[in-house]
């Protein structure tokens, strides 16, 4: 999943022979999760049709202030609300004609009508000929957009359509895609940092066929590394045996089986990771012995000895430097009382406390109940909300409490 998932884009395009290239930029938009609208100024349909740009981006395209309907009537297309409705505007190509109005504040189409009114991050992709673009006006233009805080996208160099070959070619789409996906990534309050997080059961074997486990499904888990890698984090999600499923460039999922496993990845990571959330419901046991072959059926009862398995909490607890920890409680009685002595007791910065007694929590459930108590014992407690919502909200008390 990319981070332009879920994000309104406003593609601007402008009458350069690189239009065709914007074909595959809204495919590209879309494909990573994007909504996109696109805005053409009249003269850019003689190089690329709205009909294609509108079945590619699955919306209409606007190029005028007015529509004619059905009857003969005339609809307005708001540019104020196509700029509120937009996360990020790029405007690919952008010629040495729309940079010059767009840098001045010429407002002579609907296109520059849209920048204008636009209070998200505009990002520009300059596509020209090679004296063009070297012009000092051509730069000046340049310079005055970024002063705006608008985000220049350089063009790359190649053969051009005058024949020649040098600077000024539209970048590539696969390539404005990456640069906006790292420009939006560096602003994000994460941005490099490392986040460990644990998901899910263990399974304790038994024998080849039988495990002791639990009902957790590792939603709260993958909900929490899709939050961290939302806010630019590299996400390292450690799970153990789920059904859920997660894609994200930023997120590294390591799958594991028991405690044992997931003891042994959690600490091939934690020294290098700022943030670390367990979130795993880990088998407090696990058989002492564990049988090669399947256990015949031989009498009306069966002992099976326990021995306890490594504490994954306390043991990062225990070596704890720069790293900021958080674990969960899951209780049934003297739920907040319990809950602080763990987070005392683990060396922990935040505790999360779910208790089986509030409807709604608990396991394979899409609802959480949490409570988060921080290591001074002040106390934040939430409503039922999505488990989604939840993660925003402990990842929210996390920022709050290391940036305070």
């Amino acid at each position: 999943m990319s981070i332009l998932s879920g994000k309104n884009i406003l593609l601007g395009v402008t009458a350069g022979i690189a239009a065709y290239k914007t074909a595959h930029l809204v495919r590209l938009f879309i494909k990573a999760g994007a909504r996109v609208k696109v805005v053409m100024t009249p003269a850019s349909k003689d190089f690329v049709t709205p009909l294609t740009l509108a079945t590619l981006s699955q919306n209409p395209v606007y190029s005028s202030f007015y529509e004619k309907g059905e009857q003969e009537t005339e609809e307005w297309n708001s540019h104020v609300d196509l700029g509120l409705w937009a996360d990020y505007m790029v405007v690919a190509p952008a010629t040495a004609n729309t940079l010059s109005k767009m840098a001045n504040g010429v407002c002579d189409n609907l296109l520059l009508a849209v920048y204008l009114s636009a209070k998200c991050k505009v990002y520009f992709a300059p596509a020209m000929d090679l004296d063009m673009y070297k012009h000092p006006s051509t730069k000046n233009s340049i310079e005055k957009l970024q002063s705006f805080g608008n985000v220049f996208i350089p063009p790359s160099t190649g053969f051009l359509a005058s024949g020649l070959e040098g600077e000024g070619r539209m970048e590539e789409p696969e390539n404005i895609i990456s640069f906006i996906e790292n420009d939006i990534i560096k602003g994000m309050p994460l941005f490099n940092k490392k986040v460990l997080i644990t998901a899910g059961p263990t399974y304790e074997a038994i024998d080849p066929v039988r495990f002791i486990g639990n009902h957790s499904s590792g939603k709260m888990g993958f909900e929490m590394a899709k939050v961290a890698a939302n806010l630019g984090a590299k996400v390292y999600l450690i799970t153990g045996p789920s059904n859920q499923t997660i894609s994200n460039s930023l997120i590294e999922r390591i799958d594991v089986v028991s405690a044992e496993e997931m003891y042994n990845e959690v600490h091939k990571v934690y020294s290098s990771t700022d943030i670390a959330v367990l979130s795993a419901a880990v088998a407090d046991y696990k058989p002492k012995n564990v049988a090669d072959k399947k256990i015949k059926k031989s009498s009306d009862s069966m002992s099976i000895e326990l021995v306890k398995t490594h504490d994954i909490l306390a043991s990062l607890g225990s070596i704890k430097e720069q790293q900021f920890l958080v674990g969960f409680a899951l209780e049934t009685n003297n739920e907040l009382e319990n809950a602080k002595k763990k987070c005392k007791s683990k060396n922990l910065d935040l505790i999360v406390l779910n208790s089986l007694n509030d409807k709604g929590a608990g396991f394979k459930k899409p609802t959480n109940k949490v409570t988060i108590i921080d290591k001074s014992e002040n106390i934040s407690e939430f409503g039922l909300k999505s488990k989604a919502a939840v993660a925003e909200d402990i990842f929210n008390v996390i920022l709050n409490k290391m940036y305070a």
